[in-house]
């Protein structure tokens, strides 16, 4: 019978030990563009289009390149493996998550943070009695 727990001790052990590695590899860091091109890591990175930069879409290769800006400043080139997002020309933010090769960050995917029709300025609430 002892003989039995240990067994099922060392294969609940083994079996939170996967776990936690698991977890541990599947985690994704905020960052900035500076410490996405250092750690070579997967990362998620929030910035703003450089809209002056553009933005293309090549349908032929499914594949969506833009520049993209961190908080800090700094510029990077952001290819997307899929189509641009619907609302990417009015996203006030974007997080890009993915990491770098060959001086480029290659993004498996997208987020866009867009304004809310809900939210109004404080002077329209004031007009609006509430």
């Amino acid at each position: 019978m002892k003989k039995r727990y240990w067994i099922g001790l060392i294969a609940s052990i083994a079996f939170l030990l996967l776990g936690i590695s698991v977890l541990d590899s599947s985690k994704i860091n905020y960052g900035t563009i500076e410490a996405a091109r250092e750690t070579g890591k997967k990362m998620q990175v929030k910035g703003n289009w450089v809209r002056d930069k553009g933005a293309q879409y090549d349908a032929k290769r499914n594949l969506f390149t833009f520049t993209m800006k961190d908080e800090k400043g700094e510029e990077m080139q952001v290819e997307y493996q899929g189509a641009r997002p619907n609302n990417f020309d009015i996203a006030e933010s974007i997080v890009v998550k993915g990491l770098f090769e060959d001086q480029q960050f290659i993004a498996y995917e997208i987020l866009t943070k867009c304004p809310s029709k809900y939210e109004g300025n404080a002077e329209q609430l004031r007009s609006s009695g509430s």
